[in-house]
């Protein structure tokens, strides 16, 4: 078996946690493969095997390996989609970070996950991705996002009129600061904080959800997944801030942008012993009375 690591520089108090990982993975016969930059940035910390390869790149990852084992929060696994993209491998997430509803194991719980990655007692959960269209090639070969893509204003510019249209039928001028399109996935992530709902994951849907909006009748809409949205920003600053994911870019108020769904999936691992919901449960506290008596 070949298990790829990817992971961001972290505070040392995260290394115990790493090192775990690496030890249990020596207990197997397993062929490890590191992130170049995690790789630089672990090695002189932590005893690791002998005998690592590493890699950079989409390129060098694909059929180089089985699995890829994210180690830190949601953001970090968000990062795997531009190495793995439609090599269809399977990502699973440990979690150093907060929430964790994509990194969902706990750290408290590494070798038992890997153990379960080892011996195949898990599924996959197959989750749609947005994807991007524009005429200036935004975000080059990385215009997808398993989240959410948002149009934002930039820093103190004013509200922004954004014009959306429904495979070019006018859907509606928003007055906000922005807009969130979300997939099933990225509903629980900043369009939920802005008071979007939660959509199953196997729903095939995205979600438009409008950032602190001028007109308090504008709500979020779920509309389906099969639909090209467009996009067209009207603003007194002359350039907007798009997002795919953690990534941003700066774009010109005249640029039109399309968005619709990628002719790929992404693989998330799940393990046999947990599901959505138990997920859902846990990381938003449902059903536990949170008071201080």
């Amino acid at each position: 078996m070949k298990i790829a690591i990817y992971g961001r520089d972290f505070n040392d108090s995260v290394l115990p946690f790493v090192q775990e990982v690496f030890d249990v993975l020596a207990q197997h016969p397993i062929e490890i493969l590191v992130f170049l930059k995690f790789n630089n940035f672990i090695k002189n910390k932590i005893s690791l095997p002998a005998h690592i390869k590493t890699f950079s790149t989409h390129a060098e990852l694909v059929d180089q390996a089985d699995v890829l084992l994210s180690l830190g929060g949601d953001g970090t696994l968000l990062d795997t989609l531009s190495l793995v993209r439609d090599s269809q491998i399977p990502v699973i997430g440990i979690n150093f970070g907060r929430l964790g509803f994509l990194a969902s194991i706990n750290k408290n719980e590494i070798k038992t996950a890997i153990e379960a990655l080892v011996n195949g007692d898990y599924s996959l959960d197959k989750r749609g991705v947005l994807n991007l269209e524009s005429q200036n090639n935004l975000f080059g070969e990385e215009n997808f996002a398993l989240n959410d893509m948002t149009i934002h204003r930039r820093d103190n510019s004013a509200m922004m009129i954004i014009h959306a249209y429904l495979n070019g039928e006018f859907l509606n001028s928003y007055w906000a600061d922005g807009l969130i399109i979300a997939t099933p996935t990225g509903s629980t992530a900043y369009s939920l904080s802005c008071g979007g709902p939660i959509i199953s994951p196997n729903a095939q849907n995205f979600v438009i959800t409008p950032v602190a909006p001028h007109n308090l009748n504008v709500r979020p809409i779920i509309v389906p997944d099969d639909v090209a949205l467009t996009f067209e920003v009207e603003a007194r600053s002359t350039k907007f801030l798009l997002t795919c994911d953690s990534r941003t870019e700066t774009v010109d108020r005249s640029v039109k942008i399309t968005i619709n769904k990628a002719k790929f999936n992404i693989n998330l691992i799940r393990l046999n012993n947990e599901s959505y919901l138990t997920t859902l449960r846990n990381k938003l506290l449902w059903g536990i009375d949170t008071r201080n008596y």
